[in-house]
């Protein structure tokens, strides 16, 4: 808990840097709110992905233009992504099986991550009240928490098991995606866009599987 703090503290921190100096140099900064339906899936090495999860996004975006048509586009958000998968030997249901008698398991992932982007976003010209963007930059996830639903031949073995002891804490991933912001009435935008987030680090702390989560986010916020 006193990571997480220490996190959103210095973040808050970062963002308020950022402002003061974009503000000065002329170009400005814009805040404001998102909230986004996620959909996701796991994809282990060891194993195969079995299905897609909706999750949710929700918090704070900002823009900090350095250029009229370029971004540091970044957001402080609690982002859950959920997917399915079919793996062997998992702990911490089955910690004594071997490799050469495998054990598998149908599984449900529901991970959440309190998450700081940092993007650059590249804009069109502002025509008749709206522009379109393209969005590039590095994802960086918190895990605040992590549960699991397995099933092994059947039956169950584990129902909404905390497995937060069996994931690591650091996802990181790659974010490319695009869309367009439609203006409302003075400096109140509309944002609308689609992300894909390509996670790239391992979110299991066993050095026997290598498992990735990746989520679509289908973007919706409000400048102000």
């Amino acid at each position: 808990m006193k990571r997480i703090t220490t996190i959103l503290i210095l973040s808050f921190l970062s963002i308020g840097a950022f402002a003061q100096n974009f503000y000065s140099s002329g170009f400005g900064f814009r805040l404001g709110l998102t909230a986004t339906p996620t959909i996701g899936w796991i994809k282990p090495e060891q194993g195969k992905t079995d299905g897609i999860g909706v999750g949710f996004s929700y918090g704070l975006m900002g823009d900090f233009n350095f250029a009229p048509n370029y971004s540091f586009s970044t957001a402080l958000t609690i982002t859950t992504i959920n997917g399915k998968s079919t793996e062997i030997n998992v702990n911490p249901y089955d910690i004594t099986s071997s490799n050469s008698n495998p054990v598998g398991y149908d599984l449900k992932y529901r991970m959440q991550y309190i998450e700081l982007p940092l993007t650059v976003k590249l804009k069109t010209l502002k025509s008749d009240g709206k522009r379109f963007y393209g969005q590039f930059g590095l994802s960086n996830g918190f895990n605040i928490s992590a549960k699991q639903d397995a099933v092994r031949n059947g039956a169950e073995v584990g129902d909404n098991q905390n497995i937060s002891d069996y994931s690591r804490f650091y996802r990181a991933g790659l974010i490319i995606g695009g869309g367009a912001e439609f203006d409302v009435s003075g400096n109140t935008s509309i944002l609308a866009g689609l992300t894909f987030n390509n996670g790239f680090t391992n979110i299991v702390k066993d050095n026997s599987r290598n498992v990735k989560n990746h989520y679509l986010a289908l973007n919706f916020g409000f400048f102000f």
